[in-house]
């Protein structure tokens, strides 16, 4: 059975707020003994499925009890790493990890890289990119990293051109032309799959995507390339719990053969290996 900790929003909301007024005590103290459960924060799919699979097909055999906490933001997992709530997380990319850092005067640290989620537009309006109409209105995600980066794929896949040399600080303000007079509309990454139906197409995380059952691979009407795309997703600790046993045996078994050959059949290209 799944020994997975489902958070609502409402919950995640709550917890959020007083997660720097109660970061201290036992929460703290059961984190680090590293005689308990390594619990790891995650976002639904594919990270806590990635983590149920080694939970239940290989953590026994390396010794490592694993508990697994499901979140669906990017902000609560990294403030439960930092405050101890949890011992690690893995939903995020190298690039979100030192933005969080450098906003919030966190002390977070990758322990290791394990996939790729090719970021994608989507359209319910329009079979390929060049069929969006003159004028048309595009959702991406509002956090500064990610808007960057679906600025980028667009880019990349001549609907825009952004300035040189913006990189993963473009905003909408660095966009020098616009053939087809795009608009963008900012939304919570979370609800770009949900605006489908209200615009004419929204770039979507590839864990969100694979959550309100797009395929990738299939249905983005354009795709990042995997060749050297910063943007692989990580296990995550809190500085000076790198050399915790649990989470070596952890980083071990996310990059081992089991867990390539796992990614590959079910996520059948949505979903990339990174080791």
């Amino acid at each position: 059975m799944r020994n997975t900790a489902k958070i609502t929003t409402a919950v995640l909301a709550a917890g959020a707020l007083t997660l720097g007024l109660s970061a201290c005590g036992s929460d703290k103290d059961a984190a680090s003994d590293t005689s308990g459960p390594l619990v790891v924060a995650a976002t639904p799919v594919p990270h806590a499925e990635i983590l149920t699979y080694v939970k239940d097909n290989l953590a026994k055999k390396e010794g490592l009890d694993l508990e697994v906490k499901e979140f669906t933001d990017y902000v609560t997992p990294n403030t439960a790493t930092e405050d101890g709530s949890v011992g690690a997380n893995y939903f995020q990319t190298e690039p979100y990890l030192e933005d969080f850092n450098k906003k919030n005067g966190t002390h977070l640290k990758s322990v290791a890289s394990v996939h790729l989620e090719p970021l994608g537009l989507y359209s319910n309006k329009a079979d390929k990119a060049e069929d969006l109409k003159n004028g048309a209105t595009v959702a991406v995600p509002n956090d500064s990293v990610t808007e960057a980066r679906a600025l980028q794929l667009l880019a990349a896949n001549g609907l825009i051109t952004l300035k040189d040399g913006v990189g993963t600080a473009a905003t909408t303000a660095d966009i020098t032309k616009n053939p087809k007079n795009l608009k963008f509309k900012e939304l919570e990454a979370a609800q770009t799959p949900r605006s489908l139906n209200d615009v004419d197409a929204a770039v979507i995380n590839g864990n969100y995507a694979l959550e309100a059952d797009l395929k990738p691979a299939e249905d983005a009407l354009v795709l990042e390339s995997a060749k050297n795309n910063p943007n692989v997703n990580l296990l995550v600790v809190k500085e000076g719990q790198e050399d915790d046993p649990r989470v070596k045996k952890l980083a071990k078994l996310l990059t081992s053969p089991e867990v390539k050959k796992f990614i590959e059949d079910k996520y059948a290209g949505s979903v990339i290996p990174s080791f």
